[in-house]
């Protein structure tokens, strides 16, 4: 990992969307820290480079993540990190005294330990709705009392501005050091596919990447038995059909992508293990129209010239384990493979989830679009005026047995509980 590569943190990695956009954009993530052991994992496998930390974000400190990871001493340039967040305050208290959001105040407690040049909070777009905006306005305030500087008025971006085929509104916070100056939120360059009003200032942008450009040249799960029992198998790919997917499949190269090249088998389809849905249920998926709910499951199916709707992650095990409504496939009476999902929210085929289905979307539905983490990320890169180049150095992704561990053993290797408060 070359040292001319400005450093960051990811305070609550997931699978690691964000970890990747930021990447992408020319940043080295030295430590990323995760609660869920499945989710560190995952992490593990496709940033061997770097450190994940399983922890809870309330029971580490700065000088922990400095000390876990190649960070030591070095000066930070940006700290990012999504919280999870119920927003609302108690009556007669401030936002930071509810315990509901304690996982924002130790955020914060993180940012001003590490003191990096900029910091990222990324968010649900709800926080910025009726009386959830006083909150956000708290926010902003105690980190202005903590001496940085907010980039106002906030935004909230649709990933589908980003390239992303996927309609997925996240609000993100900036902020900076009081001796540097503040980046620009990244302006849009897409617009959502098949929209009908347009708003002004998009009209004159190329179409975001449709549903049909991100996963119709993915080999035909239905074609290959031993998806049955597990996620992957060696797959005859069909030519790509699209830029985008040229690109998430490693075969064409973008001036804007410089994350570290990875080395995997390209002949496997990965990610994509079956769902059995009973005969019913497929002639129900194929009476239901391109762009319409399904009346019973009131599952989406996707509209192939058009974007996804949001995924989702569904709830972990302490809050029901409900599982989110998956869209059903444009041309096939199924719901959408673990990997087409991570097509429709611009993952690289190369990057792999969990084997099973529920944590596979689970991990996908909680992250940030990697392309949507890249275009704020590369705002902070012009700001910090440093010059990068594509490294050559290539990364190996060879041992994946931590994305088939059960939540058990994976605790047990991470030395952490097994039963999350999430």
């Amino acid at each position: 990992m070359g040292n001319q590569r400005p450093i960051a943190v990811d305070l609550f990695a997931g699978a690691g969307g964000m970890t990747l956009g930021f990447e992408q954009a020319g940043f080295d993530v030295l430590a990323s820290v995760e609660i869920d052991p499945i989710h560190c994992a995952t992490h593990e496998y496709n940033f061997p480079m770097w450190s994940a930390i399983c922890s809870s974000i309330t029971e580490i400190s700065g000088c922990d993540i400095r000390q876990k990871s190649k960070i030591g001493d070095r000066e930070i340039d940006v700290v990012f990190g999504g919280p999870p967040c119920q927003g609302f305050s108690l009556m007669g208290k401030r936002a930071f005294s509810d315990p509901r959001n304690e996982l924002i105040s130790h955020f914060r407690r993180l940012v001003i330990e590490l003191n990096p040049k900029y910091f990222v909070m990324e968010n649900v777009k709800g926080l910025t709705i009726g009386d959830q905006q006083h909150f956000i306005g708290e926010v902003i305030e105690s980190f202005e009392q903590k001496g940085y500087k907010m980039l106002k008025p906030y935004q909230v971006l649709n990933a589908s501005h980003f390239g992303v085929p996927q309609n997925r509104e996240r609000l993100f916070l900036i902020g900076c050091r009081q001796d540097l100056n503040l980046p620009n939120y990244p302006s849009p360059i897409t617009k959502p596919a098949k929209i009908k009003r347009i708003p002004k200032e998009l009209a004159n942008l190329p179409d975001s990447p449709t549903v049909r450009d991100a996963i119709a040249d993915l080999p035909d799960v239905s074609q290959y038995p031993e998806l049955m029992k597990r996620d992957w198998c060696v797959a005859n790919f069909p030519e790509p059909k699209s830029n985008y997917s040229e690109y998430l499949r490693g075969l064409r190269s973008d001036s804007a992508d410089l994350s570290y090249p990875r080395d995997c088998d390209r002949s496997l389809l990965t990610s994509s293990i079956r769902t059995v849905h009973s005969q019913a249920c497929m002639e129900r998926f194929n009476k239901t129209a391109n762009g319409e709910l399904e009346k019973i499951s009131h599952f989406l199916k996707l509209d192939p010239d058009g974007i996804c709707n949001t995924l989702r992650a569904g709830t972990p095990s302490t809050r029901g384990a409900f599982t989110a409504p998956r869209p059903i496939h444009p041309f096939m009476p199924r719901c959408i493979t673990v990997r087409e999902a991570a097509r429709l929210h611009s993952y690289p085929d190369w990057f792999r989830f969990h084997s099973t289905k529920w944590h596979g979307f689970r991990q996908i539905g909680n992250s940030v679009p990697p392309l949507l983490a890249r275009a704020v990320a590369l705002k902070i890169m012009q700001s910090l005026e440093t010059q990068i180049s594509k490294p050559e150095e290539v990364i190996q992704l060879t041992e994946d047995g931590g994305l088939y561990l059960k939540m058990v053993k994976a605790a047990n290797r991470y030395g952490v509980s097994s039963h999350l408060k999430l």
